[in-house]
């Protein structure tokens, strides 16, 4: 076992420690830790994943919610808002340029920590973000702490949860690094706030940043997990008029695609400008508070759907190996076993028939005679013809596997949109294996597949299912019996 595989092998280990003793009445997460590796047995001898990379740090075991928008749409004041406690700091201007990760802690002060100690805990989302970070960014040894801060919070408010708080789209100096993880964030997130200034309701100056926020996952499957914010609605009560300012907000989402959902409307008292009319000043509160509300109704169900989604994870993660990877893998290895073995044919012919035009304009046609009678040509020539032709064709096999190979992977990103997702990574690292020089051509089946993986991953499915029908039992009671979920739980022992 190499030392990059103990490595994430001890991560792993803590990982399923810390949730036992941080869940003891719900087994469940530490449980699909287990599955978790054992899926990654698969991955690795297929060459989706290193052997320093693991399924479980694809998740974030803890409940994430995720805080986007521009620099002066008030998510600073929010999150401070939100903890009661002032972490973040605010103001109209840029004022922090890095993504920060919000966690609890026990200590009665806040801290703020360097990126390198999210980069090794794997219940953070980005464990092992260094090596995204190698490749979009040259500030050195320092690359992590450039990009991410860890703050601990006493608040009650984050106890259980992680908040993360994103730089400004528009104020960031690093912007494609800065969109780059971001997509990462909400990938993982459970929960995603997009925040809009209502001091500025001129979104179409903004066009760029509203194609990232809105357009960009407008269709995802997990759509709903976007809540979209016009924050600082204060400015609007002069004029008394939320419902033009929300209007031109809704018009200008319609412009890049989102036609569905709602605003919430939220500002700060603590800042708020004053309110001349108390009936505005009540009508206002009143539409505040009822926002919020549901806000935070969406953000205590997360706690209970995070089990769910990482049981969710684990089973869709398996079933798309089973089915999805390997199919395609198999797919494109049966289209690029067909163009090696064409051009094989082609090559071999072509040296044959040169080989035959040689012999015979030089009139040496005795020397295969003799050489297939088994006595020695002069000088060995014989041999050496055989070994420059059989040289010839294996020079030219396995320079026409890489060629297709590439081939097969270049005609795979444009699929799939590009060569920097990680869909495409994980297919480009299993394909390479399966078509590595020391692999045989007539095996049919990706590199890694084989009866015992495909028994694996179904027992992990297995698994994930009993995940879900423990959450039932633990959250649900259709029969209304106090002790249904115990009966339930012992029929089935």
């Amino acid at each position: 076992m190499s030392q990059s595989s103990n490595q994430i092998n001890k991560h792993l280990e803590s990982l399923q420690k810390h949730l036992a003793d941080e869940h003891p009445d719900n087994p469940v997460l530490a449980k699909a830790v287990k599955s978790f590796r054992k899926m990654d047995e698969v991955g690795q001898s297929m060459g989706l994943i290193s052997e320093d990379e693991s399924y479980a740090t694809c998740v974030t075991w803890w409940p994430m919610i995720s805080i986007l928008g521009t620099f002066s749409a008030g998510k600073s004041t929010f999150i401070n808002s939100y903890l009661e406690h002032t972490l973040q700091r605010t103001g109209n201007q840029a004022v922090d340029d890095k993504f920060t990760v919000i966690c609890y802690s026990q200590y009665g002060e806040s801290k703020t920590l360097p990126g390198v100690a999210l980069d090794a805990d794997p219940r953070f989302p980005f464990f092992q973000i260094s090596r995204s970070i190698d490749e979009i960014s040259d500030t050195g040894q320092q690359r992590i702490d450039a990009y991410l801060q860890l703050k601990t919070c006493p608040s009650e408010n984050v106890r259980g949860k992680i908040i993360i708080d994103s730089p400004g789209f528009d104020a960031d100096s690093q912007r494609a690094s800065t969109l780059r993880l971001t997509q990462h964030i909400i990938n993982l997130s459970d929960l995603v706030l997009v925040f809009f200034d209502a001091r500025h309701p001129e979104p179409k100056a903004m066009r760029d940043t509203l194609d990232y926020l809105v357009s960009a996952n407008i269709n995802r499957a997990d759509s709903n997990k976007f809540l979209y914010i016009l924050n600082q609605m204060d400015v609007t009560a002069r004029e008394d008029n939320p419902e033009e300012v929300v209007s031109a907000w809704q018009r200008s989402l319609a412009d890049v695609g989102l036609i569905a959902g709602r605003f919430f409307r939220l500002y700060n008292s603590d800042s708020a400008v004053p309110f001349e009319s108390p009936q505005v000043k009540e009508r206002y509160e009143r539409k505040r508070d009822e926002d919020m509300a549901d806000i935070n109704v969406r953000i205590e169900q997360i706690e209970v759907e995070r089990s769910y989604r990482i049981a969710g994870m684990l089973e869709q993660t398996a079933k798309s190996i089973k089915t999805q990877i390997v199919n395609k893998l198999t797919e494109m290895r049966k289209e690029w076993k067909s163009k090696v073995m064409l051009f094989d044919g082609i090559t071999f012919g072509l040296l044959a028939v040169l080989t035959g035009v040689g012999l015979t304009f030089t009139d040496n046609w005795g020397m295969v005679e003799t050489f297939i009678a088994g006595v020695p040509a002069s000088e060995n020539v014989s041999l050496m013809v055989l070994g420059l032709l059989l040289g010839g064709l294996g020079y030219a096999h396995f320079s026409y596997r890489r060629i297709f190979a590439d081939k097969q992977l270049k005609k795979l990103a444009n699929e799939i949109g590009g060569s920097e997702s990680d869909e495409y990574k994980q297919y480009a690292q299993a394909f390479y294996k399966g078509t590595s020089a020391l692999r045989p051509m007539f095996l049919k089946s990706p590199a890694g597949w084989d009866d015992e993986s495909q028994e694996i991953l179904e027992e992990v499915i297995n698994e994930a299912n009993d995940y879900i029908q423990a959450l039932n039992d633990q959250f649900t009671n259709p029969s209304g019996r106090a002790d249904s979920s115990n009966n339930d739980r012992n029929t089935k022992k």
